[in-house]
């Protein structure tokens, strides 16, 4: 495991995370919302035995990355991807798959989108859908947290960060025995049996990671959400896998069936039986698959 912090052109501090096996091929992981980059053995150990190398950083305004500047207009998905590429560039890296998990998922499609020369391949778990797809109706089947969030997050900058303090920051530093009863109804059945001590302890100290400047990391993640993302999915040429299961109250399963279908060429995996935490115990095929998509074999 290695930290490092990553300067901008621009003058920000990216803090950067590396996992997973040294001289593995690269994976850029994009984490959900909120997050930080903070180890998860869960996820080293399916990077180790993959054989790949994965490279993660905390988004602007969460754990110790520089908030957005304001003359860098309001927050898009689109824009998460000069910052990769500059951590990608510091590292080194040429070539890369990278997967998105939740709030991560656009950011992969971004990147899948924007670099076709350099990503291989991407895949979006449990991601979500653009809020202004055509036919989708973006919160139905969504936990009423997530409702009124996003609603929040309509209503403007202001008025979103004082819903966020409010709301969601106890949520951000919910200790690990008291996250389930934090997270209310965001938790399917599904999803609580799949929040064992472990995960319930990484989920806390990735939320209370990414808390560490407020919520500005999290306002700027959901006002990106609830805005057009800067791409179009449509413009994708590279392999792309939509992992997504119906048992999800976060994000809900027509997100992930609207992707497949608008993504050309996506390899859908909509499953019945699995949540937004419990796709994550399927790292290890999620991350084959995305090799062999890749044609890395």
């Amino acid at each position: 495991m290695t930290y490092l912090d990553v300067t901008t052109a621009d003058g920000r501090t990216l803090e950067v995370l590396v996992e997973g096996d040294p001289e593995g091929y690269p994976w850029l992981y994009h984490s959900g919302s909120p997050s930080a980059a903070v180890p998860f053995a869960a996820v080293d150990e399916a990077a180790r035995s993959q054989g790949l190398r994965m490279i993660t950083c905390s988004r602007p305004g969460y754990g110790g990355s520089s908030p957005r500047r304001a003359e860098q207009g309001p927050p898009r998905m689109v824009d998460d991807v000069a910052d990769a590429v500059t951590v990608l560039d510091h590292l080194g890296v040429g070539d890369f798959v990278t997967l998105g998990w939740s709030g991560g998922g656009p950011r992969a499609l971004a990147c899948a989108a924007l670099l076709p020369a350099r990503c291989r391949a991407a895949a979006s778990l449990a991601g979500v859908a653009p809020y202004d797809a055509a036919g989708l109706d973006w919160s139905a089947g969504m936990a009423p947290e997530n409702v009124a969030e996003y609603a929040a997050a309509e209503q403007g900058v202001d008025a979103y960060a004082a819903y966020l303090t409010t709301e969601f920051l106890p949520v951000m530093r919910a200790s690990a025995d008291d996250l389930i009863e934090a997270m209310g109804t965001l938790l399917t059945p599904v999803d609580r049996a799949a929040l064992d001590r472990p995960y319930a302890d990484y989920l806390s100290r990735t939320f209370r990671r990414a808390g560490a400047q407020g919520v500005v990391g999290v306002r700027d993640d959901g006002l990106a959400a609830a805005a057009p993302w800067g791409f179009d999915v449509a413009s994708i040429s590279v392999p792309v896998a939509i992992w997504q299961g119906r048992q999800d109250a976060m994000v809900p399963y027509a997100h992930g069936a609207w992707l497949a279908a608008h993504v050309p060429g996506a390899t859908p995996h909509l499953l019945e039986d699995e949540g937004h935490l419990s796709l994550v115990a399927r790292l290890d095929t999620i991350l084959a698959d995305l090799k062999d998509l890749a044609g890395l074999g």
